[in-house]
């Protein structure tokens, strides 16, 4: 997917097409059988590109949970020279990503630990990063003041 972004974007931007027809109510020039191709044209994009639908561009770095199963995954990542985190059980080389975390890839328990601290530090990454623009630009607005005292 990662390696065929630009198709896939064409694929996102139909799917919203789609789904920007299926919506607008001024839309009564096409028959039943039309529309209904048209809803099922649309889920079956939604299926498989809802979860991408407002990736705009290709990710910095990526999170693999199963190293082993993405395999696939972990190669378009390396072609593409993104950093790769990932959880690597005893049956994967933790040589093949980045930034190895080793963890059980296959207990539902084990991967929502992980991926719910990850989001976390993500979350709080973001917010540090999106303070340091504002603090940023709340200085680029201030006027530059030279301030003379004197004592007389």
């Amino acid at each position: 997917m990662m390696t065929n972004f630009a198709t896939i974007r064409r694929s996102v931007k139909k799917m919203q097409n789609i789904e920007r027809m299926l919506n607008d109510a001024s839309l009564t020039s096409i028959t039943k059988k039309e529309r209904l191709t048209m809803s099922r044209e649309y889920q079956k994009l939604e299926k498989q590109l809802g979860g991408i639908a407002n990736l705009n561009r290709l990710p910095a770095a990526i999170f693999i949970v199963d190293i082993h199963h993405e395999h696939i995954a972990v190669a378009e990542a390396h072609r593409l020279g993104l950093r790769t985190f990932g959880m690597v059980d005893t049956n994967s080389d933790p040589m093949e990503v980045d930034f190895a975390i080793p963890a059980n890839d296959d207990a539902s328990k084990s991967i929502a630990i992980i991926t719910n601290y990850m989001a976390e530090a993500i979350r709080q990454g973001l917010g540090r990063a999106q303070a340091a623009r504002s603090e940023k630009e709340r200085k680029k607005r201030l006027p530059a003041t030279n301030v003379f005292l004197s004592s007389f």
